[in-house]
C-alpha cells in the first residue's frame, strides 16, 4: 500500500505539531497539563493510559505514557456542523509521555488540519476560520507550559 502522503514531506506546521518538554515527575506533568488544558478551554471528556493498559494485558514494561482527551464543546460543535466525519478524529489528543525520569514530552498535533489533509474536512473560509481559533486554543495552552518547561 502506497501513501497518498509523502510523510517526509510534511511540514510540522501543516498538521498543527506541537511539543514541549516537562522537567517534573510523569504525574505532575499530566496534572499538570491537565490544569492548563482546562485554563484555556479544552475539557478533558477521557482520558487512558495505554502504557498501564499494555503493562498489565501484554506485560509490554512500557515506561509512562498518557493520553488527554482535550475538547473544547464550540470548536467541536462548529467542526461537525462543517463535517460530521471529523468526530472519527475527536477528541484532540494531547499526549504526555516519559523520555526519562523527570523528563517529560508533551505532543499534540491539530486534528482540524489533519482532517483538511486528508480530505476530511472542506477546503472553506468556515474550515479556515476553524483552524485558526483552535490553533489560537493551542498556542495558548504551549504557552502557558512554558512557564515550567524547555520548549522544542
Amino acid at each position: 500500500m502506497s501513501l497518498a502522503i509523502d510523510p517526509n514531506e510534511i511540514d510540522p506546521e501543516d498538521i498543527g505539531e506541537k511539543q514541549a518538554v516537562l522537567e517534573m515527575n510523569h504525574e505532575e506533568a499530566v496534572e499538570h497539563v491537565r490544569e492548563v488544558c482546562l485554563e484555556v478551554g479544552f475539557g478533558i471528556p477521557v482520558e487512558f493510559s495505554p502504557s498501564e493498559l499494555l503493562n498489565e494485558k501484554v506485560d509490554a514494561d512500557r515506561d509512562p505514557y498518557y493520553v488527554l482527551g482535550a475538547c473544547n464543546p464550540e470548536m467541536a460543535d462548529r467542526a461537525l456542523d462543517e463535517t460530521m466525519r471529523i468526530g472519527g478524529l475527536f477528541p484532540c489528543n494531547v499526549i504526555v509521555w516519559e523520555e526519562e525520569s523527570g523528563r517529560q514530552r508533551v505532543y499534540h498535533l491539530s486534528i482540524m488540519k489533519v482532517a483538511r489533509l486528508l480530505g476530511i474536512a472542506p477546503d472553506s473560509e468556515e474550515w479556515k476560520s476553524i483552524v485558526e481559533d483552535t490553533g489560537e486554543l493551542v498556542e495558548e495552552l504551549f504557552s502557558r507550559l512554558d512557564a515550567v518547561e524547555k520548549r522544542v
